[in-house]
């Protein structure tokens, strides 16, 4: 399925548009994927798949390139090593920072596909014994997780998410058959439509964001990049424990939900920092973080696929997407995709570690041609992704209405953006929103109006502890903080 000349020709493909879209500073991974949507609508499932997999992984990385050259990260998930590299680049160690960046992007991905493949079966299995009430839970903490680890500020991210549970309750798709919020418009009794939303908030937002910026465009300090490759493996045998720190953060990371590569990336850059040997170093063009952080920022990729392959439950919006793309090409995430189609996730799987390897030769050419991709007119650049994005939303279902609802999601988003307050938390309310109200609703039916019987599971009742340990730490915290006596000097 995975070598069939249609789906590695596809790959390629994305590979080097995710390369181009990462390269490009502003145009995220998460937007490489919205863009991505439409073209996958008309493909067989393993295809779109593989698109999406490389596309993202590839953008990752070579949001590297910018950081490094220009001081301006490609994607965010750069953002946390960006000084860093730039002062490299500085110092005229520019193939050393690309290099490494390009080395252990590979090596992260690759554990974290390790990972993936051994923890997402066993977490099926568990899975398949849950219910509604488990579900809640779940979905529950997934949400809470989302506001606490995505934002700085936990009540712009409530805000948010707030905004994202409003969105999921237009229409008719509730329990009870309902039209809420439909104001009469027949258009939207079916719902907001995900997919036209997301491309709106990810992609439109930048367009605008690109309009509103008056800044001047910066310049590249170096002409020529050398042999990227060379070093590399002296600093695979200096810092191990560094590759395996930040491998393993990143992908805890990624599988909490709403979390994703870009605060893997600044965890793991942090993490470095504390535990280095020369903390004085970083900050002035040391590699240390950068290998660390590179790690991380590519195997938190593959952590988000195990909550949304095993419970449907995206680890950041990268996988919010793909959620909506699988059950498009009838691959309903949930235990039973693992033993009803286990042949699509073994392809998975592979396409993991394919487009991890694929990665190291065609991150080379794009590091070769960097000067080139930097220098494309965002003039010219961005006209054409918001007539892309227009077309590929148009098409999904041939409804204007869909249109409509990209722009809005656009401006709102920019907005949102504009005032500090984060985007992933409303995305993760509009995928499970529906979710935790359809498990709250059967569990209640089924204990006869019983609030008491969403304790009664062991694990039901450990997930609910864990919910309200997060919900209430940082109160408990507080009040323990407060009554801790001062001593006097």
């Amino acid at each position: 399925m995975v070598f069939e000349p249609g789906t590695l020709i596809a790959m390629v493909l994305a590979s080097l548009y995710g390369l181009f879209v990462g390269a490009v500073p502003g145009l995220t991974a998460t937007m490489a994927t919205a863009l991505l949507v439409p073209v996958t609508f008309f493909m067989p499932p393993i295809p779109a798949i593989a698109t999406i997999v490389t596309a993202t992984a590839m953008a990752i990385f070579s949001g590297d390139v910018p950081g490094c050259l220009l001081r301006i990260p490609g994607t965010p998930a750069s953002a946390a090593y960006t000084d860093e590299a730039y002062a490299m680049t500085r110092k005229g160690h520019a193939e050393l920072a690309l290099g490494a960046g390009l080395v252990f992007s590979a090596v992260g991905g690759l554990f974290g596909t390790a990972v993936l493949i051994l923890a997402a079966p066993a977490l099926a299995e568990v899975a398949l014994h849950f219910s509604s009430f488990e579900y809640f839970w779940l979905v529950l903490l997934g949400l809470t997780c989302a506001v606490f680890i995505t934002s700085d500020q936990p009540l712009k991210g409530v805000v948010t998410l707030l905004l994202g549970l409003l969105v999921a309750c237009v229409g008719l798709g509730n329990p009870a058959g309902f039209p809420r919020f439909t104001f009469g418009n027949a258009e939207m009794t079916g719902g907001i439509g995900m997919i036209a939303m997301m491309i709106g908030m990810f992609a439109i937002s930048e367009v605008i964001r690109y309009v509103v910026d008056t800044s001047p465009p910066a310049e590249l300090v170096v002409d020529h990049v050398g042999n990227v490759m060379r070093g590399q493996w002296e600093l695979a045998k200096k810092y191990p424990v560094q590759i395996l720190r930040g491998s393993t953060l990143g992908t805890a990371v990624g599988a909490l939900p709403g979390a994703g590569a870009d605060i893997a990336a600044w965890m793991s850059y942090a993490m470095s920092k504390k535990f280095s040997k020369e903390p004085q170093k970083f900050g002035t063009g040391h590699v240390e973080g950068i290998v660390e952080s590179g790690s991380a920022n590519n195997s938190a990729l593959a952590g988000a696929w195990i909550p949304a392959l095993v419970f449907g439950i995206p680890g950041d919006s990268i996988t919010a997407i793909v959620i909506g793309v699988l059950y498009m090409k009838n691959m309903n995430p949930g235990p039973t995709l693992f033993t009803t189609n286990p042949q699509n996730i073994y392809a998975v799987f592979l396409l993991f570690i394919m487009a991890n390897i694929l990665m190291v030769p065609l991150g080379i050419l794009c590091i070769k041609v960097a000067k080139r991709i930097l220098k494309v007119p965002r003039n010219i650049l961005m006209p054409l992704i918001l007539l892309f994005c227009i077309v590929g939303t148009f098409a999904i279902n041939n409804s204007l209405f869909e249109v409509t609802v990209m722009l809005v999601a656009g401006v709102v988003a920019y907005v949102l953006e504009a005032n500090r307050f984060p985007i992933a938390p409303a995305i993760l309310g509009v995928v499970l929103g529906g979710m935790l109200e359809e498990n709250f609703i059967t569990s209640m039916i089924k204990s006869n109006g019983n609030l008491g019987a969403f304790f009664d599971r062991p694990i039901a009742l450990g997930l609910a502890v864990v919910t309200f340990a997060v919900w209430f730490a940082p109160a408990v915290m507080k009040v323990v903080r407060g009554r801790r006596p001062v001593v006097a000097a």
